[in-house]
């Protein structure tokens, strides 16, 4: 670890007095001394609150603690309010790197000679500029057609930077939860250990691309929905850990509000569309975009009566086993119909709380967060308020932390986000109730037990003409073990038998003796 960098690090907190983030009575005597004797590195920021000190310092330390500060801004149950507003606000935009430096690295990872014979009017001006990379745009040639592409180039020395930034954030974690009072309750070591596998997956480029290709191909199978989300094509061939090629999309930022307007965009239906994506990858494909944030999200506004969304960054991708995906989509069905028993029951039945925990204490308790959101407008609620009040009253009960959900809940706080920009009267309830209904019948009905009937017919094909042969094994292997057992019957009982008689015989041994003394005595 860099000494120079930790020393930056701990320059950069004092200089915002984040020091003040730890109890002074809880710090122990040689803790207290060490600070006054650092003089030259006193709060420069007195003027400001806390909350926004903590943002500034994140910012000035660079990419891999902007991108800290984005993914702790969605763990709304973690932080305080004033804190999680302050770091919702940081931008993901860094400055560039040298084009020139770009390009070679594009080379380098394709060849010369493919880069040449298949690139042309390479920018070496960047269109964006991130924390882990930044996008070129140029043109290519495919089958004698030329295709307008950009090009993700990872930035040089961010791994080894990540990496010296992650063992310091490792430490400070340690700090946090020794010291703070609320530190075990914040879990800062498993947060840095969720954000550590979270950001180093996204330094391989052709994890992006397997992403984006799965993505596209849900979503592009002719099933309803399938209109209402392009992902870009990726030309896998010329990719690489550290190069990303893929196709050039020409739609509105969802942040631009104004522009969709103006455009005459149906907003209602794009904000419904908007939740329709969202759980039918979650629900339907299992495997969901996980970073959408609106630098990450695109509308195509060709035909404003019709619009259709794009997702771009494919580098965070969660995913959902059978069972998890059942238990959210009969939740989600039970807190729409206000049935909150089912919910408590629920979270007893999957283990996410302990099995002697009180089902009519958590009802109750599920029912005092739950209630006043229902028949509200998305304006008028916060789905984040009311994560942080349902994991509180969870917490109370000894609810486990679930790591795969994690994903998902920092999603839907995305999607609650784009939901508000867009279209502040949306009723989610009603868009998002029809759909998980119907996916829990097809899941649970008559319907979904004959699907799989139908699934695993190509299996019984293939192993029915096996059947009367390994019947036969059975019956053969059944008799000879049947046989076997017989015989260590038989043993057993000689055994017993001869024991039997051995013990007879001591026992008159031993009664002539003791008869003998008596007589004889």
């Amino acid at each position: 670890m860099s000494t120079k960098r930790v020393y930056k690090i701990v320059k950069t907190f004092l200089n915002y007095g984040l020091d003040e983030l730890l109890p002074k009575k809880s710090l122990p005597w040689y803790v207290k001394l060490i600070r006054p004797s650092i003089f030259w590195l006193r709060n420069k920021h007195k003027d400001k609150a806390l909350s926004l000190r903590f943002r500034l310092a994140i910012e000035s330390l660079g990419p891999v603690f902007i991108k800290f500060g984005q993914m702790l801004s969605t763990r709304k149950d973690l932080l305080p309010e004033d804190f999680a507003n302050e770091l919702s606000l940081l931008q993901d935009q860094v400055s560039a790197f040298d084009g020139k430096l770009a390009e070679q690295i594009v080379i380098n990872a394709i060849g010369a000679e493919a880069f040449e014979q298949n690139f042309k009017a390479f920018d070496s001006t960047p269109l964006a500029s991130a924390s882990i990379a930044q996008v070129h745009t140029a043109t290519m040639l495919k089958d004698n057609e030329q295709i307008n592409i950009v090009i993700k180039v990872l930035r040089p020395g961010i791994e080894q930077t990540i990496k010296e930034d992650l063992k310091v954030m490792s430490r400070m974690a340690g700090v946090v939860a020794k010291w703070l009072p609320d530190g075990k309750r914040l879990r800062p070591k498993e947060v840095v250990a969720e954000y550590r596998k979270t950001i180093l997956d996204e330094l391989d480029l052709n994890r992006e691309g397997a992403n984006a290709i799965q993505l596209k191909r849900n979503f592009s199978q002719g099933k309803p929905l399938d209109n209402i989300l392009y992902v870009p094509e990726i030309y896998s061939e010329y990719s690489h850990k550290s190069v990303l090629v893929m196709e050039r999309i020409y739609g509105i930022g969802v942040g631009e509000v104004t522009t969709l307007n103006q455009l005459g965009v149906d907003m209602k239906l794009l904000a419904e569309r908007g939740v329709d994506v969202f759980f039918t990858q979650v629900f339907r494909d299992s495997f969901f975009h996980a970073d959408m944030h609106p630098g990450n999200v695109f509308v195509n506004a060709d035909n404003p009566a019709d619009p259709t969304w794009i997702a771009i960054d494919c580098g965070i991708v969660g995913t959902l086993n059978r069972e998890d995906k059942r238990y959210l989509a009969e939740n989600f069905v039970a807190f729409f119909n206000r049935d909150y028993r089912k919910v408590a029951q629920l979270h007893v039945d999957s283990g996410w709380v302990p099995n002697n925990t009180n089902v009519d204490e958590f009802e109750f308790a599920i029912r005092t967060v739950c209630e006043p959101i229902f028949n509200k407008p998305l304006a008028e609620i916060s789905f984040g308020q009311v994560l942080v009040n349902l994991f509180n009253t969870a917490r109370r009960f000894n609810m486990e932390v679930q790591p795969q959900l994690v994903l998902l809940q920092k999603t839907l706080l995305y999607i609650e986000g784009l939901g508000r920009q867009l279209y502040p009267q949306l009723d989610l309830w009603q868009t998002a109730k029809p759909y998980l209904e119907n996916w829990v019948k097809e899941q649970m009905g008559v319907k979904a037990v004959f699907t799989k009937v139908k699934d695993n017919l190509p299996f019984w094909n293939e192993k029915l003409p096996e059947i009367p042969d390994l019947i036969y094994d059975y019956l053969k292997k059944d008799k000879q073990l049947a046989n076997q057992q017989r015989n260590m019957f038989d043993q057993l009982q000689k055994q017993q038998q001869k024991r039997h008689k051995q013990l007879l015989l001591t026992i008159i041994l031993a009664t002539i003796a003791i008869s003998s003394a008596i007589i004889f005595g």
